[in-house]
């Protein structure tokens, strides 16, 4: 992330939008069960919303001092540091996986089917994988110059899930953002 991009992800602004408006949109109405995987949480905002919601959170960030970082700050989170195109668990780990506004961040389409793949293949039967991405706007992209910016057509999401062995496949459109569930 650029040097913009990593100090707004840690301001109050971007935490109270994500735990205000897209947080509660991607967990809505969804039994996400007790053993929950974030991928990509960054600075831990989603982290920080989420471990008081579900009784295990594990963590899982590809950038070592980020990792290292919510370690320290959440005792009480499973942090991994490592890729989420090639996630370091057993099949059928987890009830649930959650990825916040972070899949703009994979550099290419086939990387993020990968993650979705994995996604899949931690997933318990019945699991449920959800989350969010933002939707391509001039300050959008202005905040992420410099950055990997490959961001996601949610209109193409569903297919992309089906793909990778997805079910019952919802993308919604917000203003900014959208979020998807898909289930197994």
């Amino acid at each position: 992330m650029n040097r913009f991009h990593r100090w707004y992800c840690g301001t109050g602004h971007w935490r109270r939008h994500l735990t205000g408006g897209i947080l509660p949109q991607v967990v809505a109405d969804q039994d996400l069960g007790d053993h929950v995987l974030e991928l990509g949480p960054g600075r831990g905002a989603s982290t920080a919303w989420l471990k008081d919601r579900f009784p295990t959170l594990t963590s899982l960030e590809l950038d070592p001092d980020l990792a290292a970082d919510l370690a320290e700050r959440f005792d009480d989170v499973a942090v991994i540091h490592g890729s989420a195109t090639s996630i370091p668990f057993e099949p059928a780990a987890f009830s649930a996986v959650v990825c916040t506004t972070m899949l703009h961040h994979v550099p290419t389409a086939d990387l993020q089917d990968r993650l979705f793949a994995e996604a899949r293949r931690v997933l318990t039967p019945g699991g449920v994988f959800a989350g969010s991405d933002s939707l391509s706007t001039p300050v959008f992209r202005l905040a992420h110059h410099g950055d990997v910016m490959n961001v996601v057509d949610p209109e193409a999401l569903p297919e992309r899930l089906a793909a990778a062995g997805f079910t019952d496949i919802e993308v919604r459109r917000g203003s900014d953002f959208f979020t998807f569930r898909a289930g197994i």
